[in-house]
C-alpha cells in the first residue's frame, strides 16, 4: 500500500462501506474502503501541496473508490483555472461512477464563468459517460442563474446515447431548469423535444421538487407521455 492508501484504511467504517456499496451498483465492492466524505475532505486539506499529494495525483489509475474521491477533492483545491482544468482532463477518464462524478466541484470555476462554457462543451462531446455527466453537472451548478444562456439547454437536449447515468443527469438538468428558467425550458416539455424516458423522468423530478409551484406541477402532470 501507498502511504495515502494506508491513511484511507485507517479511516475505514465498515457500516458506511456497506451503505455506499448499495448506492453504487457499477462499482466493485472490493474497491470500496468505506470512508465518509468529511474525512476525505479533511485529508485532502491536510495533504494538498505536499510531495505526498503530488505523487498521489500522478499515480493514475487508482485502485480504490476513495482514492478517486480524494483525487477529486485535491483538484478542488487548485486555485488557478487553467491548471485545474488540465488536471481534471487528465483525471476525468478514470471516473467510473456517479458519486465520484457528482461530488467533484472545483473552486476555481466560480471565478471564471466566461471561460468554463467552452470547456463544458468539450466535455459534453466526450464519448465517456462520466465526463459527459460531469459537464452537465457543471451546467446545473454554475449556469442556471446569472450566467444562463438559452444555448445550454439546447446542448443538454442534444446529448446522444441511452446510458442510464447520462439520461438521469439530463432529466435532473431540465427539472432544475424548470424551476430556475421556466420560460426558456418549458417548451422542451411542451414540444416533446426530449426522449420519452427523459421527458417523463424530468417531470417526475420536477414534481418531487419544492422549487416548482403547485400550478406548474399541475400543468406538468398534463404533459406526461403515457
Amino acid at each position: 500500500m501507498t502511504a495515502v492508501t494506508e491513511r484511507l484504511f485507517a479511516l475505514q467504517d465498515e457500516t458506511y462501506r456497506s451503505f455506499q456499496c448499495g448506492l453504487m451498483p457499477t462499482v466493485d465492492p472490493a474497491t470500496v474502503i468505506g470512508v465518509r466524505t468529511p474525512h476525505l475532505r479533511r485529508l485532502a486539506k491536510e495533504l494538498y501541496g505536499t510531495p505526498v499529494a503530488e505523487d498521489f495525483l500522478q499515480d493514475l489509475p487508482h485502485r480504490y473508490y476513495e482514492e478517486n474521491n480524494l483525487h477529486g477533492f485535491l483538484l478542488e483545491r487548485i486555485p488557478e483555472y487553467v491548471p485545474c482544468v488540465e488536471e481534471l482532463n487528465r483525471f476525468l477518464p478514470y471516473i467510473d461512477n456517479w458519486a465520484t462524478c457528482d461530488g467533484l466541484s472545483p473552486g476555481a470555476f466560480k471565478r471564471h464563468p466566461a471561460a468554463l462554457p467552452a470547456q463544458i462543451r468539450a466535455w459534453l462531446d466526450s464519448d465517456r459517460v462520466y465526463t459527459v455527466r460531469f459537464g452537465v453537472c457543471m451546467l446545473i451548478k454554475y449556469y442556471l442563474d446569472t450566467h444562463f444562456s438559452p444555448d445550454y439547454p439546447a446542448w443538454v437536449a442534444a446529448i446522444p446515447g441511452e446510458d442510464y447515468y447520462i439520461r438521469m443527469v439530463v432529466a435532473w438538468y431540465f427539472a432544475t431548469a424548470l424551476a430556475k428558467q421556466p420560460e426558456t425550458v418549458l417548451p422542451y416539455i411542451e414540444e416533446k423535444r426530449l426522449s420519452v424516458w427523459t421527458h417523463n423522468k424530468t417531470i417526475q423530478k420536477a414534481l418531487e421538487s419544492y422549487r416548482i409551484t403547485p400550478e406548474m406541477k399541475a400543468y406538468l402532470r398534463e404533459q406526461k407521455i403515457r
